[in-house]
């Protein structure tokens, strides 16, 4: 059996969520599975059965730091910045959190190619949106994952990444990426310099990551894929969606007795740092009279919970979201591709980086709404409710979508396909 290397996002839970669920089949046939993570989640993927390999993108902080603790930092001093449209976000939002990213991944070089040498991985597995030269060092084949919004893969007939514009206007389109590639060239040319002097090549033009020469997979549903005018190639494979299989048991009945529609609100592991605003969202779903169950996230206490609703710091959301009717989410890949399993329509409030091209997805076809950012009414989101739950929403729909996805589990076919690459 090989030895299989697995780099998430580091601090970022999305991407960890999504390769713990393509590397739970890979760990069930017997391979041994080394996680790559910051050390402020140390015991997080030993308590879920993985070993570890502990790394960081920074100096160790003098206090002891909680897990994903740098971007609750950055939740808490960066929302006000949400408010503002894509385009004035790419200066003091999508640009820093790049420049963060290729920091750490130069601060942590010499730690990854250690870790190389102590686990001798056969493959690694990286999901992260920005380049680590020590990939392609490793000496092994190395697998892409985007488990984001795969206009992170340009193409020419497709709206600018992080925009959130819709595919069938292109107003905007040029103004966004003429002021995206001002602001982050100079940052991807210094990048993707480092990147060769450290032996591991250029990076693409324009771009903070390496595409593998052995296989590349994005995670996205088919029926909310986009249309390309150059397709990708021979190395790329989409699927469908990641759905982890360990979380544990809920059972809805037992916590939320009751009838009728059951909404689920949860703004993930960053936008739950955001009170006021799920405080809002708690108080307006409590209007609706539906059953409400909420993810509070680490400072849920500071939170405020209506009659017919339930709500933890932590859920196991792949467990819950199957007995809902309704998602509120902030758009991340990973609930986005839960609900189309599951045939549910979603509420998307985005806040920042591709979730803004998630909800614009899912509100131009059909399949749920967009929010406008802070800036929605309460008889807004009330309407969204009616009409998602009503007799002429998307749920029939979706139906059918849910049940295609659930017949071919994604995270089995990503793990078939990073099978192939392992020797013998």
């Amino acid at each position: 059996m090989a030895t299989i290397a697995v780099f998430p996002e580091p601090g970022a839970w999305g991407p960890t969520n999504n390769l713990v669920a393509i590397t739970e089949p890979l760990r069930e046939r017997g391979h041994r599975i080394v996680f790559v993570v910051e050390e402020s989640f140390a015991g997080e993927l030993e308590r879920r059965g993985f070993e570890e390999a502990l790394m960081r993108m920074a100096p160790a902080a003098e206090q002891p730091e909680a897990v994903g603790e740098g971007w609750a930092e950055f939740i808490r001093t960066t929302a006000p910045e949400f408010r503002k449209p894509t385009i004035e976000q790419l200066a003091t939002v999508t640009v820093p959190i790049w420049g963060e990213l290729a920091d750490g991944a130069r601060y942590a070089h010499e730690r990854m190619l250690a870790i190389w040498e102590e686990i001798r991985p056969d493959v690694v597995v990286i999901d992260c949106v920005t380049g680590f030269p020590s990939i392609p060092l490793a000496g092994v084949p190395w697998v892409r994952i985007v488990s984001a919004n795969p206009l992170e893969l340009p193409d020419a007939d497709l709206p600018p990444v992080f925009s959130g514009y819709a595919a069938g206007d292109r107003a905007g389109w040029d103004a966004f990426r003429a002021e995206y590639a001002r602001l982050s060239g100079p940052l991807q040319a210094e990048h993707s310099a480092f990147s060769e002097r450290a032996g591991a090549g250029a990076l693409p033009e324009g771009q903070f990551q390496y595409e593998s020469p052995w296989l590349n997979v994005y995670v996205f549903p088919g029926e909310a894929d986009y249309a390309r005018a150059a397709p990708l190639g021979p190395t790329w494979h989409r699927v469908d969606s990641t759905v982890r299989t360990s979380d544990p048991a809920f059972d809805v009945e037992a916590e939320l007795p009751g009838d009728g529609p059951l909404i689920y609100l949860s703004l993930g592991s960053l936008g739950c740092m955001d009170t006021p605003l799920m405080q809002r969202f708690v108080d307006v779903l409590g209007r609706t009279g539906h059953r409400v169950i909420v993810s509070m996230g680490p400072r849920g206490d500071e939170l405020t919970l209506g009659d017919r609703m339930y709500g933890a710091a932590f859920l196991p959301q792949a467990a819950i979201v199957p007995q809902c009717d309704l998602v509120v989410t902030h758009g991340g890949n990973n609930t986005v591709g839960e609900c189309f399993t599951f045939g549910l329509p979603m509420i998307v409030h985005p806040l920042f980086w591709d979730q803004y091209d998630n909800a614009q997805r899912v509100d131009e076809l059909g399949f749920g709404v967009r929010l406008r950012s802070y800036e929605w009414t309460d008889d807004e989101l009330l309407a969204a409710v009616d009409r998602l739950l009503g007799p002429d929403g998307p749920a029939a729909r979706m139906r059918p979508i849910g049940e295609r996805l659930r017949s071919a589990p994604g995270q089995l076919r990503a793990a078939e396909l990073i099978e192939t690459l392992v020797p013998g």
